[in-house]
């Protein structure tokens, strides 16, 4: 049985809804703040996760099930059929807003389509809470709008861009 989140929906604007993530496989992953060692994990899923203002709870249950499920590490075959939680792997979650980054004016970046904190926080700590309900392993992160430095040894490599308005 699927869970729903239980978060209130974002607040609507003429945006389309689009909730980012990058999904890279890991052999491991650490992150760090101030150069003390936050968070860490072994093998597993290392999730970037952008918030837009018009994300809503849909987009953290559909966006948290699909990575939980997603079937990208190697079964006895070396075929790329088991999912995290069948290979008892780990998920790190960090929040980052600039995956809303729109390069198509000149060449600095602007982050217009990133929610402000106000609304990003909570619903990355909703989506945190949600996968950490939903998926029998260990769950790790960031921490919000602070500044980390993240190492990771890519497995595969594999590394996937799912956003909620395409779900593809």
């Amino acid at each position: 049985m699927e869970r729903k989140c239980k978060c209130n929906n974002g607040t609507p604007n003429n945006k389309t809804k689009d909730m980012r993530a990058v999904i890279q496989k890991v052999k491991r992953a650490r992150l760090t703040i101030d150069n003390q060692e936050y968070s860490k994990i072994d093998e597993g899923l290392m999730v970037l996760l952008g918030i837009e203002d018009s994300d809503t709870e849909d987009d953290i249950t559909w966006l948290a099930d699909k990575i939980r499920k997603l079937r990208i590490f190697e079964d006895e075959n070396s075929v790329m059929n088991l999912s995290v939680e069948d290979v008892k792997g780990e998920i790190m979650i960090v929040s980052q807003f600039t995956l809303h980054a729109s390069t198509k004016k000149g060449n600095r970046p602007t982050y217009i389509r990133a929610s402000k904190p106000e609304f990003a926080k909570p619903m990355y700590e909703k989506f945190v809470s949600y996968t950490k309900e939903t998926f029998s392993g260990n769950v790790v992160t960031g921490v919000f709008g602070a500044d980390m430095q993240i190492e990771l040894v890519n497995n595969g490599p594999t590394t996937i861009l799912i956003d909620t308005k395409n779900k593809e």
